[in-house]
């Protein structure tokens, strides 16, 4: 009875094993990214952090952008440019880091004969679910790295963003502050377990007031500082998959759309709108990992949109058709 019962404990640990080994070599689960709460930002991924998931490569550097690490300030002739944003710029979990927005930048930037540069770098600052406010507050703390040019790049629902919180760190499962003592722990927190609401959270999610208004305003802010800095400035702004063809957007989307496009009039800002862009391809949801993020394809149509206005910004137009370098 004893050696039978030593030998079924045996295999249960033993698939126990076997599993928890898959669950960490095959899919990164046990290591998840961490964050860290911030009176002002709200919460920032916490800085050096490198991580495995579903096969996607993602490195988080000391100012807790993803990518490697940075000088603080850039070498002679570099041309840098900062992207500043939330999931849709930082890429998840589903996108590796060769195949972010801000490294395909680079990559293409890279391969063009540019006057007055001799290497580039386009760093990424970013979070998920982050709002305009999240992103000014990022930039006070950390300035502009001085960059060519800042893109802040938005959702619509941006456009409805919260104040900054620190409440879902460590509470919410998208968010955790520590690892996991298993990778089975994770698993069971993500995908079994029921998410505990954060009542404080819901009543913060309801904030009353003009929050359209109140975001532009920060965006406003964003352009100012970055022009502070010595930075040009360029907004850019992504549609969710529902308000493409041939459906639109909702009655106060498209109030919010036009607010928006009246403040960057107004306000002299360099904007992309992609929803009239992605409305002219074919099978627009092609492009998209969900209904609000993008895949390699839709990351392709925003760096290369972003990338063509960079260059106007720069005055370097007229190198955009001229040869590229070869490539490695």
């Amino acid at each position: 009875m004893k050696s039978g019962l030593v030998i079924i404990v045996a295999i249960i640990l033993g698939l126990v094993v076997i599993i928890e080994v898959g669950l960490r070599v095959f899919f990164g689960f046990g290591n998840p990214l961490i964050y860290i709460g911030d009176e002002e930002i709200g919460y920032i991924l916490a800085p050096n952090q490198r991580t495995r998931r579903f096969g996607n490569r993602i490195e988080i550097n000391q100012f807790s952008m993803r990518g490697a690490a940075i000088a603080k300030t850039p070498a002679p002739e570099t041309l840098r440019v900062l992207l500043v944003g939330d999931s849709i710029a930082n890429g998840g979990w589903w996108t590796d880091q060769e195949n972010t927005i801000s490294n395909l930048m680079m990559r293409s930037l890279t391969a063009i004969e540019m006057s007055n540069f001799t290497r580039i770098e386009v760093l990424n600052a970013s979070a998920n679910s982050w709002g305009p406010r999240n992103e000014l507050a990022y930039l006070k703390r950390f300035s502009s790295f001085d960059a060519e040019v800042v893109v802040l790049l938005i959702n619509t629902d941006d456009l409805f963003a919260t104040a900054p919180t620190a409440l879902p760190v460590g509470r919410d499962r998208n968010y955790p502050a520590r690892k996991p003592p298993l990778a089975l722990v994770e698993v069971w927190q993500r995908y079994v377990s029921k998410q505990k609401p954060i009542p404080q959270l819901q009543a913060l999610q309801q904030e009353p007031g003009d929050r359209v208004g109140i975001n532009l305003e920060a965006i406003g802010k964003i352009k100012a500082l970055t022009n502070t800095h010595g930075s040009k400035f360029l907004l850019a702004m992504t549609p969710l998959l529902r308000e493409t063809s041939p459906n639109k957007p909702r009655d106060y989307e498209i109030k919010a759309r036009q607010r928006l496009l009246k403040f960057t009039e107004a306000e002299q800002i360099t904007y992309i709108d992609f929803l009239p862009i992605f409305n002219s391809e074919q099978d627009i949801k092609r492009f998209y990992q969900d209904h609000i993020h993008f895949n390699l394809q839709g990351n392709k149509i925003l760096s290369q949109t972003i990338e063509k206005s960079v260059l106007e910004l720069l005055g370097q137009k007229h190198l955009q058709n001229s040869s590229r370098k070869p490539r490695d």
